[in-house]
């Protein structure tokens, strides 16, 4: 499984925007992967959820690292 950094990376290279780890998180959740509940988190809803224009290359990029 790729890092958070390691998608960062990708992300920025291949589309040219920088993906805030919460965003990461999000789709993690909506894809189901397997994640751990941050220590800095409050409550069970998202602060910042992902905008609905960035989902699509985030998900390029678990694909492009196996995950999904």
């Amino acid at each position: 499984m790729a890092t958070y950094k390691e998608i960062q990376s990708w992300v920025k290279q291949k589309y040219n925007f920088t993906v805030k780890p919460c965003w990461i998180a999000h789709v993690k959740e909506q894809c189901s992967l397997s994640m751990y509940h941050a220590w800095n988190r409050k409550g069970k809803s998202r602060q910042n959820p992902c905008p609905k224009d960035k989902i699509p290359a985030i998900k390029k990029a678990f694909k492009h690292f196996g995950m999904i």
